[in-house]
């Protein structure tokens, strides 16, 4: 059976506030790890399980974004309000030809080459059709977050509420277009996609094999500089 492909959907409009003030002069995904901006360290993940087409939309610092998306060769989806992220992926749905999409925070990431779990993930999701199939950290493989976990994967790979082990949405989800089908116009977050499937028992995620680095304020980004060598 041929993998889905799908395109890839990077989340970057945001403004970043518990980065400040680093994010004053520097869009998030543009700021470095260990010498890598947050941006490559994401499209490394997905370009090393063989995805190629991309998405970016842009919000904060627009003209910094839109640059590094040139020179990246992605297509750009510009927010003249910022949309957050359910509604920055609908804006972005005439750009997105897959069905389903990939969609990925800019601001988390795991080392590249230390799992190709997004091949899993999609296996999972030809099997299942789900409405999504989330990426899921175990906690004590988490750097960069403070809360306990967000879910809890079943062993059947359900995401639920309270059975199985406790895991943290990593920042990936494999979505199927028709998800945004009953959703508002303008801002919404990608959460309330998540709820819905939720309920329906259409959510299912796969356990990521490999340290993560969620950097989401200045601490963060300290720490994942220090674990990856170069602080």
């Amino acid at each position: 059976m041929t993998r889905l492909k799908p395109d890839v959907m990077l989340l970057a409009a945001g403004y970043g506030k518990r980065m400040l003030p680093l994010t004053e002069t520097t869009p998030k995904p543009l700021l470095k790890v260990a010498g890598t901006a947050l941006l490559d360290r994401v499209l490394a993940n997905a370009r090393d399980e063989d995805l190629d087409r991309f998405v970016l939309n842009a919000h904060h610092l627009s003209a910094q974004m839109q640059e590094a998306a040139r020179e990246r060769g992605i297509a750009v989806s510009v927010e003249p309000e910022l949309l957050n992220t359910g509604g920055g992926v609908k804006l972005a749905l005439g750009l997105l030809e897959s069905d389903p999409i990939l969609v990925m925070n800019t601001d988390a990431f795991w080392p590249q080459g230390a799992d190709a779990p997004i091949g899993r993930m999609l296996d999972l999701f030809a099997e299942k059709r789900p409405d999504m199939v989330l990426l899921c950290i175990q906690p004590h493989r988490a750097h960069g977050f403070h809360r306990s976990h967000d879910f809890c994967l079943a062993p059947d790979a359900h995401v639920t509420l309270d059975r199985g082990q406790p895991v943290i949405y990593g920042g990936v989800a494999v979505i199927a277009r028709k998800a945004f089908e009953i959703t508002p116009e303008g801002p919404f977050s990608l959460t309330m996609l998540f709820d819905r499937a939720l309920e329906h028992n259409r959510l299912y995620g796969i356990v990521l094999d490999s340290p993560w680095y969620h950097v989401g304020d200045p601490a963060a980004l300290h720490e994942a500089d220090h674990l990856l060598g170069t602080a």
